[in-house]
């Protein structure tokens, strides 16, 4: 029975790469909506809309759970969908709260008030709508007291990755990263807050240092998307079957997907 996994391009491709060895027997749908990528640029109306779309053609393929393995879209869109649009029988769930979970050492559900954590100087490096949502702050503080989170919006870096520009990828991770130290000079910790940034997780961490804590999202998501459908089994979908689908090109995105992971991956029209 299928779940679903929903990204703005290729980025989500490495959190569906951690689910599907997490979990061996669950066929996973992905959808890349590559023709109106990257969301990062996007006001929050426009990722919103987008998002459900795309959170809608998954249930069409049997996806009663769908992930937004988007940062962007669980930042600006999440909250919203679930406040007024979700039916009762259907379930999206966002990438960060395990990230979130994992810094501030609680579990999901843990409702209980806020306390101090080890990790008081935490640097975020996002997307500019992801930043602009202030998500990870919000949810931070649900969760943990007197944390300093100093964000860096990461422009350029998504493109870069998505055509496979690795050399410009590192120029860029770089930069940021001196963008951030001139404002926080000594993080305890970063956050990797794009599915894309998985990617170029050593840069990220020669560049920031090795007393730098760097927390990346796919295998701390598949563990929580684990954990979730052990205790929520009904929610896998009445979907049987395994499949990428893009709204972009076929070729194109199945040619650059096949770069981005190193195995073959072909596309369908979604």
């Amino acid at each position: 029975m299928a779940v679903g996994v929903f990204d703005s391009g290729l980025g989500g491709l490495t959190v569906l790469d951690a689910v599907s060895k997490r979990l061996p027997d669950v066929p996973f749908v992905y959808l890349g909506d590559n023709k109106h990528a990257p969301y990062g640029v996007r006001d929050a109306d426009d990722v919103y809309t987008l998002t459900c779309a795309a959170t809608e053609r998954l249930w069409e393929a049997g996806c009663d759970l769908v992930i937004l393995a988007c940062n962007t879209a669980s930042a600006a869109a999440l909250r919203r969908m679930q406040e007024n649009w979700i039916p009762r029988d259907k379930r999206v769930l966002g990438v960060f709260v395990p990230l979130i979970e994992a810094l501030t050492e609680r579990q999901w559900g843990d409702n209980s008030p806020p306390r101090e954590v080890a990790v008081q100087h935490v640097a975020l490096f996002a997307t500019p709508a992801t930043v602009r949502s202030r998500a990870f702050q919000r949810e931070l503080a649900f969760r943990a007291i007197g944390v300093d989170v100093e964000a860096q919006a990461c422009g350029g870096l998504v493109d870069a990755i998505e055509e496979g520009d690795m050399i410009l990828a590192e120029a860029l991770v770089r930069s940021h990263v001196d963008a951030l130290k001139r404002k926080m000079p000594n993080p305890q910790a970063a956050i990797l807050g794009c599915t894309h940034y998985p990617l170029m997780q050593e840069i990220f961490q020669d560049a920031l240092g090795p007393e730098v804590a760097v927390y990346s999202q796919a295998n701390l998501v598949a563990e929580s998307l684990a954990d979730y459908l052990e205790r929520h089994p009904n929610m896998k979908g009445p979907g049987e079957d395994s499949m990428f689908l893009t709204t972009g090109d076929p070729k194109r995105v199945s040619d650059h997907a096949t770069q981005f992971l190193r195995r073959r991956i072909t596309f369908e029209a979604a």
